[in-house]
């Protein structure tokens, strides 16, 4: 049986009890597009969306597969996201001679127009709920290791056949911690070229002491365009731009794709995050900020080469000392606790509700396998004792071996047949590898590999290999002839012989490894992940039993509409206004002394008097966001471009486990403020008109 319809059936049975139910802070939801708030909108702020906007919504809005959202803005396959979205192609397409990062990037003609490597984006299509078929597939006493063999052959059996099928990119979603299963089929575009990028420092003005601050001066925008058939691409569904931006108090919507929270997480969850997760990330973020932070002051081009994953670490860094913070704060913590008491007494109290009754126990068992397991995972399977591309390049082509030889119901997930083009995308991209800074990252992590096992610890020995740390990475690196794409062919063509013939040190390193970072991905799937499924599926009809379907799924970097109102805040006692101006930006760079990080661009100082100063340039909303929303676009009632989302406060940050409006935004740059630079600033009217441009 669906379990949504067995719920409803519960959800009947109980309709006569007094069980308190919470009711949804303000504007709360990062929604499922096949489950909008519609009644909510219509109560909350007398608009209710009809099935052609939220279509037109959907199909307008797009996801960058290397992180983060944007949206169609033309008819031409025209593409708005942040600066910061793309950093990874500008640094990319730059070179020693051309810091396309720093400088920015506009190609005045479409022949100008950059091709970006290994870039692809997609559009959902369509939503289809297969929770019966994943769950029906998973039998009454299997085994945890079994189960997840059954669920995942189920889900690799559904992506495969939708794939062969449809031609899209078709992936199945676990939503609610595994109460549902929805198929999600995507349209692939992978010929994606740069468009316009301003320089860094205006589009990251304030840098790291800013980040997550308000008011903010930030044009943190970017332009690509997709293509096919060698030609811009022409997309039914695009957003048209509104002429007057956004008002104080008015309704917006933000459609985009939340990387990850962690709201119906248990206490048992929440703990573990607390106590071991975070400070155990914290303490890799803060290593690598301060390597590649020397690395980059040695020279110019080490500081181009290392930028965008410098500016990524210090990002992920501040958003987790925010997030700690939330778990740290006794209120928050006390409002997550008396939630799940209600849930585990309406368990405890109705007899078709006791499957559950078990469920918080067994999520806590599982964090106690995650705790035992955590740092062998993160150094072997997540990677951080081989930070090197050329690393990731040996292990795929390993485990592609192994993997393709297996029937599609046994492989893991990344492998099997559906995924062949994403994968080889990727795996043949020819973007630069830098052998200097190779061996920087991935001495840095051999020796943090030692210092958290020890020297003495058997595989530690054999990946060092009677060398240094040092010594180790310089001679993998200058060894390898993985840097060559065809290299990379023939080996992955040549298949298990291949790499069982083949002599690089950067794939014996890989099949070192391999036997013990596949178990301790089995036990993290089977003993910690599958566990939790199961038991979440149970909290989650519990959940559904008392709060109906009006409620949201934990974010999975998959499409959400969320909403709120353009609305300042108090903070200190001093009331933040919702909007800055580029007079603001000005008066900022002055009372600064224009020192970084809060100096103008030279072009940008130039320019000043062309500009309207009273051009609303960053704006703040209570619309739910997390990281992943960046790039996503901010629009009115009628569907038109108000603003573009780049980052949220610093009081957002707690966002991850527990939604909050009292002071926590959603910031973003005003659309007035991106032609008003377009036209007076980088004299790209052309850009501007079709972005502009009436439908």
């Amino acid at each position: 049986m669906n379990w949504i319809t067995w719920m409803r059936g519960v959800l009947l049975a109980m309709a006569a009890t007094t069980i308190s139910v919470p009711a949804l802070l303000g504007d709360e939801g990062m929604w499922l597009f096949n489950n909008p708030p519609l009644a909510r909108l219509a109560e909350r702020h007398g608009f209710k969306p009809d099935a052609a906007w939220l279509e037109h919504v959907q199909k307008s809005s797009v996801r960058f597969n290397s992180g983060g959202s944007g949206s169609f803005v033309s008819a031409d396959g025209l593409v708005m996201t942040n600066h910061h979205v793309a950093s990874d192609a500008l640094q990319k397409l730059g070179t020693k001679d051309r810091n396309y990062y720093r400088d920015g990037f506009y190609a005045k003609t479409r022949a100008e127009e950059s091709k970006c490597e290994a870039m692809e984006l997609n559009v959902l299509e369509s939503i289809e709920d297969v929770t019966a078929r994943v769950n029906g597939a998973v039998k009454d006493g299997l085994s945890a290791d079994e189960a997840f063999k059954a669920r995942r052959a189920a889900i690799n059996g559904i992506e495969n056949e939708e794939n062969k099928k449809t031609g899209l990119r078709c992936n199945v979603v676990t939503l609610y911690q595994g109460g549902a299963y929805h198929l999600y089929r995507f349209k692939r575009y992978t010929d994606v070229r740069l468009v316009f990028a301003p320089e860094q420092q205006i589009a990251f003005y304030g840098g790291d002491p800013d980040n997550f601050e308000y008011p903010r001066f930030d044009l943190d925008v970017a332009f690509f365009r997709v293509y096919e058939d060698g030609k811009p691409a022409k997309v039914k569904h695009h957003l048209s731009w509104s002429k007057n931006g956004c008002a104080d108090k008015e309704l917006v919507f933000v459609s985009g794709h939340p990387g990850r929270t962690n709201r119906l997480a248990t206490m048992a969850e929440l703990a573990y995050t607390r106590d071991i997760g975070f400070p155990f990330l914290m303490q890799r973020l803060y290593r690598l900020e301060v390597l590649l932070a020397a690395f980059s002051a040695r020279s110019e081009e080490n500081a181009r080469q290392a930028k965008e994953m410098l500016f990524s670490i210090q990002n992920s860094r501040k958003a987790r000392v925010g997030g700690l913070g939330g778990l740290l704060d006794p209120e928050l913590m006390a409002r997550k606790a008396a939630e799940e008491k209600r849930l585990r007494d309406a368990a405890a109290a109705d007899p078709k509700l006791k499957e559950a009754v078990g469920a918080w126990d067994k999520v806590e068992k599982a964090h106690k396998v995650r705790a035992e397991i955590i740092r062998r995972y993160t150094l072997l399977e997540g990677g951080s004792a081989f930070l090197s591309d050329l690393f990731g390049v040996a292990r795929t082509l390993v485990r592609a071996a192994e993997e393709k030889s297996k029937p599609q119901a046994d492989r893991l997930r990344e492998f099997i047949d559906s995924n062949k083009e994403p994968l080889e995308l990727e795996l043949f991209s020819e973007e630069p590898v830098y052998d200097g800074f190779e061996i920087v990252k991935l001495a840095d992590s051999l020796t943090f590999l030692a210092g958290e096992l020890g020297l003495s610890d058997p595989l530690v020995a054999k990946v060092l290999a009677g060398k240094s740390p040092q010594a180790r990475a310089v001679e993998l690196v200058g060894g390898s002839k993985l840097k060559s794409v065809a290299e990379r062919k023939k080996l992955y063509e040549g298949g298990k012989p291949a790499i069982d013939a083949s002599t690089d040190p950067m794939i014996l390193l890989a099949k070192l490894v391999d036997p013990e970072s596949r178990e301790l991905r089995r036990r993290m799937e089977t003993e910690v992940e599958e566990v939790k499924r199961q038991a979440y599926n149970q909290i989650a009809k519990v959940k559904f039993a008392l709060d109906g379907t009006s409620t949201y799924p934990d974010a999975t970097f998959t499409l959400r509409l969320s909403y709120g109102v353009v609305k300042g805040y108090e903070e200190n006692g001093a009331k933040v206004p919702p909007f800055t101006t580029y007079d603001g930006l000005f008066k900022r760079s002055a009372e600064q002394k224009n020192k970084p990080p809060f100096d103008l661009p030279p072009l940008w100082e130039k320019k000043k008097p062309a500009l309207d100063l009273a051009t609303p340039y960053n704006f703040v909303c209570t619309a739910d966001i997390i990281g992943g929303n960046s790039g996503s676009p901010v629009i009115n009632k009628k569907g038109e471009v108000v603003g573009l989302i780049f980052d949220g406060n610093i009081q957002s940050l707690v966002l991850d486990f527990a939604f909050s409006e009292e002071q926590a935004r959603a910031v973003s740059v005003c659309s007035q403020a991106i032609v008003e630079a377009l036209n007076k600033v980088y004299g790209a009217s052309d850009l501007a008109a079709e972005l502009t441009a009436a439908k």
